[in-house]
């Protein structure tokens, strides 16, 4: 399902986080939003994942815009995987998996075997069968990332939204779960995360989106974008950029911090 962002505009108490913003997910790839601190990137999956309503501007899923449909119709359509998200005392892996499928859950429409079948299937997807009647909070850190994605999964949405999915991993379960992120997408659904990783981004993503003060001020595939006054636009430092040997994508090594004012305005 396609991903489409028009001219989106948000903000809290009067002050806008997200200016103007335009942005287009194909089905099944896999789109990076990078940038500083602040500038707008979790507002803007909140945004498409209708918690948080834009002053002004549109976001559609397929052909619906998202702000025009029911909670729950949005929730057939859109996950969200947030930042930090938090889990019930004790909560077993299976448990937790299952929650995903309650925008699904009804008054005339109670728990299936197909939501069943759905757990499994997102369980199989993530590696995390063997860990179903664990305790969430037994695992590692890795563990539980790929547990907090199959919920999602379990959701069965075409799109699917990860606000920094690999926040407070090291690099081989960050690794693990962006290879889960590819394969995700290459099953059909559509992926938008949220990175602080360029070389991650350059590597795993089909394109990324710059920001920076809520704009957007780059975007495309990565070995077209990602360049040393990008990275100086972005985070105000010298950078030099290395083509990976593996595949080429580009590698970010920064050398200073740029003189303030060095920026592009």
């Amino acid at each position: 399902m396609e991903l489409r962002v028009e001219q989106l505009t948000a903000g809290y108490a009067g002050h806008p986080v997200v200016d103007r913003v335009d942005l287009t997910v194909e089905s099944g790839q896999v789109v990076a939003v990078v940038g500083p601190n602040g500038c707008g990137k979790s507002t803007l999956l909140r945004c498409m994942a209708r918690l948080h309503e834009p002053a002004s501007g549109q976001v559609f899923a397929g052909d619906a815009d998202v702000w025009r449909l029911k909670q729950r119709e949005a929730a057939h359509r859109i996950a969200l995987l947030p930042q930090s998200p938090q889990a019930p005392e004790a909560v077993t892996v299976a448990g937790l998996v299952r929650y995903g499928r309650h925008p699904h859950q009804g008054l005339f429409r109670q728990w299936s075997r197909e939501d069943e079948r759905a757990v499994t299937r997102a369980l199989e997807a993530t590696g995390t069968t063997g860990l179903a009647d664990r305790r969430l909070d037994q695992l590692s850190g890795g563990q539980r990332q790929r547990c907090w994605l199959a919920m999602a999964l379990a959701q069965e949405t075409p799109v699917v939204l990860l606000d920094e999915p690999t926040s407070a991993l090291d690099i081989g379960h960050a690794v693990e779960v962006l290879d889960l992120v590819r394969e995700v997408a290459a099953a059909g659904r559509t992926i938008v995360m949220v990175v602080h990783d360029l070389a991650a981004a350059a590597r795993y993503a089909d394109t990324v989106v710059a920001m920076r003060a809520g704009r957007v001020v780059a975007a495309g595939p990565p070995r077209e974008i990602i360049d040393a006054p990008l990275v100086k636009e972005l985070y105000g430092v010298d950078a030099e950029i290395l083509a990976a040997p593996s595949d080429g994508s580009p590698v970010v090594v920064p050398t200073a911090r740029a003189a303030v004012g060095a920026v592009r305005s």
